[in-house]
């Protein structure tokens, strides 16, 4: 009787580790891809991926002066992370059909442009760190991003300065982001096609990285 009774518990406790892992499992839509934050025309963004994005923007923070703000203020981090790295695939395959590219050369002379306007490079990584969450190691890839946006909007007769600019855009980019088949860890929120972001992010797909726009808001608010 003992035996069969911890026989019956063994699988009852079998099961409910089973039931327990099957969101990890099933998560993305697919058990061939356990321990995907996301699906991305059938490539994943592993979970270990997206930790390491937003540990290097936590120890940044940690590092940095008035960094506990930060991190109060980039509250949902580990999801416009996720957010951003969906993007950054969709502008690849954007880029990528529109015929447009950009070299390191280019980035690096934008780079040099941004760290004079901030006063140096180590003012450029702290007020990217700050306004938009971008620790120092993942800047050549933001302005890689950005001036890839840029030139998609140009292969597309879209005006980036306009105020239906990025309206215009997020138009374009979610047909593309419509055949990549993009499929999300629930955890983290819902893909929204129609958008083409995460489901409560509203992150534009050009960003001023001069910061004067960040620096107008604030100002606006003393």
């Amino acid at each position: 009787m003992e035996s069969r009774h911890r026989r019956s518990a063994l699988t009852l406790s079998a099961v409910a580790a089973l039931v327990a892992a099957a969101p990890l499992l099933t998560a993305c839509g697919d058990d061939a891809h356990p321990g995907a934050a996301a699906l991305v025309k059938g490539d994943r963004i592993s979970m270990a991926q997206l930790q390491s994005r937003v540990g290097a923007v936590r120890d940044a923070q940690r590092e940095a002066p008035q960094g506990e703000q930060m991190i109060k203020q980039s509250g949902k981090l580990t999801r416009s992370t996720l957010d951003g790295m969906i993007r950054e695939r969709i502008v690849e395959q954007a880029a990528d059909e529109a015929g447009v590219g950009v070299s390191r050369r280019e980035v690096q002379r934008i780079r040099g442009q941004l760290e004079t306007q901030a006063g140096g490079s180590k003012q450029l990584e702290s007020m990217l760190l700050r306004q938009q969450s971008v620790a120092p190691r993942d800047i050549d890839d933001r302005i890689r991003m950005q001036l890839l946006v840029e030139k998609i909007a140009k292969a597309k007769g879209i005006d980036p300065t306009s105020p239906q600019g990025n309206q215009q855009l997020t138009t374009e980019l979610a047909k593309v982001s419509k055949s990549m088949k993009i499929n999300v860890n629930p955890r983290y929120g819902r893909w929204d096609t129609g958008r083409s972001t995460l489901t409560g992010a509203k992150t534009p797909w050009l960003r001023d990285l001069t910061g004067e726009a960040a620096d107008r808001a604030q100002a606006q608010q003393l």
